[in-house]
């Protein structure tokens, strides 16, 4: 497993150590920025910032974190789910957050075991976020629509003992699909499930019908005692801010998941910082998410900034819905609204959009890929966000790393990613040379700082391609940075395809689409959409003497891999561009299909 050992440097011994460093003295002696300031003066003089260290780090855990702020706000409303109904004050939310942690232990969990949550934005997911954050127990986000094969890989990666989801939601039939891999479930008793393909899995619950085989939430709720109430201060006494909380799912060239895994110091910093730099700190903030919980812009962006600043969390659907995020937003009188930028694209087309009353915006934070400039200025001036910020991270920084701030100007928040985080440092290295490169010179986007993730879930291999043996973690995007440690993304080292703000890894479709008896070779690229902001193209060589359609591929997708990332274009070809050596060139492919598809 990736060892609390892996955390970086304290701020002190980073500083010592960029003193011992020629050429990176200077840098970070410039680099002190103020948090809720823009720089109005050049703080870098090459591809290499560091935030400001002026504000401590916070060495609290989740579950200290959450009952602090419920102390100082007991009767503010911390969550909302609109579309349930479902209305809990701090002091109710802490109050059923250790219920059910003191259920959790009562059906067999202890500290350090996996349970996965699966399902939609319910209040059941944000109950399990905290409670097993208090026992200990590392809680894993699930996809909601990974069918059985991706369902099976996670859980067995992970080695979850617990897994959380509603009978079903929209055409996912969650037990069904479990059913698929664990066919011993029907016939197991709650909590002692023994299944073949998923050795650790002995805990189902169902958030709503009571199912053979498993537990309902319910019951949960009802079977921690007084003891088990003991049992649950005796291991809060036991937590350390170091260790791991949370393993939220990536993926790489490779085209395999990998759980990248976050402790609690590294989500309840990031929150922190994420909130003083939106002001949060200074007034009562309601923010509508219409994100979904199971990434980390609704899981850390959304409920833990509520936990660390006792903001209200506004969740308006169950899933993505432009409409009820902006019922949500005139209804709950939202004050922030965070989203991607695709989400924005659709609230600002519903065609009533201008009978919601919108006033009560004041801004939000927009991430996920870079946002159009037009539509900026829509959301700035229609939708009265005028202290909208954008923001860019990775799962395995936490996520944020550079995040704008409200003043800045239209360019900084169309061309740019934001300025440089607290506590975090960011470089730019040169491809040929290695070296940090010149201001404004593309190359490598490389971090460090709290925020890097303790690595990938028992894969030290894999987590060594990524951070360095002095804690840089390496994007794997290319990056430019500017005299005002502003970073804009020029592309990405991988082939990554961003639908709609959702990651997508070309390999792992290929992979699949290769299981295909008349499919011969597959590459799968992004295309430009307006929309989404990009679009899955698959290019296919069927075998010789076969014939095939791209119905006949949706339809051969259709139920076993994600619907979000089943192609939307299917093009069938006789060859691809080569390389001189023979190797596929994606983007002249790219550029192929964006001429042929006529964007």
């Amino acid at each position: 497993m990736a060892s609390a050992a892996w955390l970086k440097l304290g701020a002190r011994e980073v500083l010592a150590a960029l003193g011992k460093r020629p050429g990176l003295r200077d840098a970070q002696r410039v680099s002190a920025l103020h948090i809720n300031a823009a720089p109005v003066t050049p703080i870098a003089t090459n591809s290499y910032i560091q935030g400001t260290t002026a504000i401590p780090l916070l060495t609290k855990t989740v579950g200290q974190c959450l009952e602090e702020t419920a102390h100082r706000f007991p009767d503010r409303e911390a969550l909302v789910f609109c579309r349930d109904g479902v209305r809990k004050t701090f002091a109710q939310f802490i109050q059923e957050v250790d219920q059910a942690a003191a259920g959790l232990l009562a059906i067999g969990l202890k500290k350090g075991d996996r349970l996965g949550m699966w399902g939609p934005n319910k209040y059941e997911w944000v109950l399990m976020q905290f409670a097993t954050a208090q026992a200990g127990i590392i809680l894993v986000s699930v996809n909601p629509a990974y069918q059985a094969q991706e369902l099976e890989f996670v859980i067995k990666k992970v080695g979850c003992k617990a897994l959380v989801f509603p009978t079903q939601f929209k055409t996912q039939r969650y037990y069904e699909i479990l059913k698929q891999t664990c066919p011993e479930l029907e016939k197991s008793s709650p909590g002692g499930i023994k299944s073949k393909r998923l050795p650790d899995l002995s805990v189902v619950i169902t958030l709503d019908s009571k199912l053979p085989g498993a537990f309902q939430m319910s019951e949960v709720m009802q079977a921690g005692d007084s003891s088990h109430m003991k049992q649950l201060r005796e291991v809060q006494q036991t937590l350390s801010c170091n260790e791991p909380i949370n393993i939220q799912f990536t993926s790489g060239t490779t085209g395999s998941p990998k759980g990248a895994t976050l402790s609690h110091r590294n989500i309840v910093n990031n929150a922190n910082l994420i909130g003083l730099r939106l002001g949060i700190d200074q007034q009562e903030s309601r923010a509508a998410l219409p994100v979904p919980l199971y990434h980390c812009l609704g899981s850390v962006g959304g409920s833990m900034v509520m936990a660390v600043h006792g903001s209200s969390a506004i969740f308006s659907s169950l899933s993505f819905e432009g409409k009820a995020a902006l019922e949500a937003v005139a209804q709950e009188k939202c004050s922030l609204l965070h989203g991607t930028p695709t989400m924005f694209i659709d609230m600002l087309s519903q065609p009533d959009f201008d009978s919601y009353d919108l006033s009560s915006l004041r801004g939000g934070v927009i991430a996920g890929s870079p946002v159009p400039p037009e539509i900026m200025k829509k959301i700035m001036t229609k939708m009265n966000m005028r202290d909208t910020v954008v923001a860019y991270g990775t799962t395995e920084n936490s996520p944020v790393t550079f995040m704008g701030f409200p003043q800045d100007n239209i360019s900084q928040r169309t061309e740019t990613v934001g300025c440089i985080f607290p506590h975090t440092e960011a470089k730019i290295e040169d491809p040929e040379t290695g070296e940090i490169a010149a201001l404004n010179s593309p190359g490598e986007l490389q971090i460090r700082g709290y925020c890097v993730m303790l690595g990938y879930w028992e894969e030290p291999a894999k987590t060594n391609e990524v951070i360095t043996d002095d804690r840089w973690y390496k994007t794997g995007d290319i990056a430019v940075l500017d005299k005002h440690g502003y970073c804009k993304i020029v592309g990405r080292c991988k082939d990554m395809i961003i639908r709609g703000g959702e990651n997508i890894y070309p390999a792992e479709l290929e992979q699949f689409l290769h299981t295909h008896p008349k499919i011969e070779e597959v590459q799968v690229i992004g295309v430009k959409d307006p929309r989404m902001g990009e679009e899955i193209c698959a290019c296919i060589r069927v075998k010789a003497g076969q014939e095939c359609t791209a119905e006949e591929i949706k339809a051969f997708c259709k139920g076993k891999i994600s619907h979000f990332k089943i192609p939307r274009y299917i093009v069938f070809m006789k060859k691809y561009p080569l390389t001189v050596s023979g190797k596929i060139q994606k983007y002249k492919l790219r550029e192929q299909m964006e001429k042929q598809l006529l964007f």
